[in-house]
């Protein structure tokens, strides 16, 4: 048995050793994987809760919804309004933690009522090398992190969902939009759908992973260094230069250095 085959091994048992869970689902990579898994563990004892916002495309709520039906997964759909939060539209560094703790409280009292005992969240072990301070709501609420408990990282996660026949193994990585956002910059409903339906412009131009970071009027995109070529494409330019300035950005950038997660955090000096 190689040593992949060890952690999922590892990540069953586990599973099976907290009885029932309540899954926080996004949809994403992660969350399908954990939650199929799960399942396969668990069964009805195994139930994904999803968070509906202005941070969360439609998009990725239908995508969520459309798992968890054809898998005979229970779904349960909450309402988790970051912007109702206390000091969350003012984006501060903590932002993530705030969000997570309104996220998780929820999720506490949907997982009482169903008599789950435990509550599951989807970080892997490279979302340890980053700024994560979502991660003090997951110690702080006792989630627990079973893909972390593996030591599985998002390659073998990818792998393993290939393997499964998952359709997210090859799902681009997706953040909360206000993730585009720079810190200290207000989050509002409007900037939101900004962002939201110019990175839904560049999907539907085939680009695989995107990015658009919200810099007041000024929209910088990332994609994968692999696109670069295509996106320099005049007609293409020419199309996001106007599709973008529809939406109300005054200028539209390319970042050079590419698509990456995490990078509102490089001016962070944590």
């Amino acid at each position: 048995m190689n040593e992949l085959e060890n952690k999922l091994d590892n990540l069953k048992s586990y599973i099976k050793s907290l009885d029932s869970l309540a899954i926080a689902f996004s949809g994403g990579v992660d969350s399908t994987f954990l939650l199929k898994v799960a399942h396969d563990v668990l069964g009805e004892k195994a139930v994904a809760v999803t968070a509906r916002s202005a941070t969360f495309p439609q998009r990725e709520l239908d995508e969520a919804t459309a798992f968890a039906a054809a898998s005979g997964i229970r779904h349960l759909i909450c309402v988790s309004e970051e912007l109702d939060i206390e000091g969350f539209a003012s984006n501060p560094i903590n932002r993530c933690y705030l969000c997570k703790k309104e996220l998780f409280a929820k999720i506490k009292t949907i997982a009482a009522d169903n008599n789950l005992r435990n509550i599951a969240e989807g970080s892997n072990m490279d979302d340890n090398g980053d700024y994560r301070p979502g991660l003090l709501a997951v110690a702080e609420f006792g989630i627990v992190s079973p893909l972390r408990h593996a030591k599985l990282n998002k390659s073998e996660i990818r792998q393993l969902s290939k393997e499964m026949g998952l359709p997210t193994w090859k799902k681009p990585s997706f953040a909360c939009l206000s993730s585009r956002i720079p810190y200290g910059e207000s989050i509002t409903v409007d900037k939101l759908a900004m962002i939201d339906k110019g990175e839904q412009l560049l999907f539907d131009l085939g680009f695989y992973q995107v990015r658009i970071r919200h810099h007041g009027n000024l929209a910088r995109i990332e994609i994968d260094d692999r696109d670069f070529e295509r996106i320099m494409n005049k007609e293409t330019r020419d199309l996001i230069q106007l599709k973008l300035k529809e939406l109300g950005y005054a200028y539209i950038t390319l970042d050079l250095k590419g698509y990456r997660t995490g990078s509102m955090n490089e001016t962070l000096d944590i």
